[in-house]
């Protein structure tokens, strides 16, 4: 057998500990993930229910346009960003019970009781041209509006913010005072004329 030349390292070892150490930082560190929109898709409708024509009133949709330059519309009105969620919040809460923002209907909400629930909707439309980043802060504006309306009940009704809330009470403030009525229309060319 032949010998090693004197300091030499014996490099199979080393290559051993290296990869074990890739291998544990592999398996131990977290990598970002992206967690998207949550949104709720409608139910499949049963195949024996008949389609009713669902009457809705004008008054009750907010219809917010995106077009292909990036700007917002509210009601056919150019409207900046940064005071859309403003509007979302006005137009839910409808406090003067103004005849042209949304009805309301008195609800036995479980667990609270009778409380005058919206039947206000924001319609939001799109361009085919509009960036996925204008697309993305639109919906930041409208999950934040409905997000502090939520909060704001907490603590004006159980004295703490809605996450400190417990389920049961952050259920009943999410599904039945403030739900999240975001309705979201096919995008369209407005180029185009007709």
């Amino acid at each position: 057998m032949a010998r090693r030349p004197a300091g030499e390292i014996n490099a199979g070892s080393t290559a051993d500990i290296a990869f074990l150490t890739l291998c544990f930082f592999l398996m131990t560190s977290q990598m970002d993930q992206d967690s998207g929109l949550s949104r709720v898709l409608p139910q499949m409708p049963d195949e024996n229910q008949q389609q009713a024509d669902v009457q809705v009133n004008r008054r009750n949709v907010m219809v917010v346009n995106i077009n292909s330059n990036d700007r917002i519309g509210v009601g056919g009105q150019p409207i900046d960003l940064s005071l859309l969620k403003d509007r979302v919040k006005t137009f839910v809460l409808n406090e003067a019970d103004d005849p042209t923002l949304p009805e309301k209907e008195i609800k036995d909400i479980p667990g609270f009781g009778p409380w005058p629930v919206t039947k206000g909707v924001v319609s939001l439309q799109n361009d085919r041209g509009t960036s996925y980043d204008m697309y993305m802060k639109v919906q930041n504006e409208l999950v934040k509006a409905y997000n502090e309306l939520r909060n704001e009940f907490a603590m004006q009704h159980f004295g703490q913010p809605y996450i400190r809330l417990d389920e049961d009470k952050q259920k009943m403030i999410r599904e039945h005072i403030y739900r999240q009525s975001i309705s979201e229309a096919e995008p369209r060319d407005v180029s185009k004329k007709k």
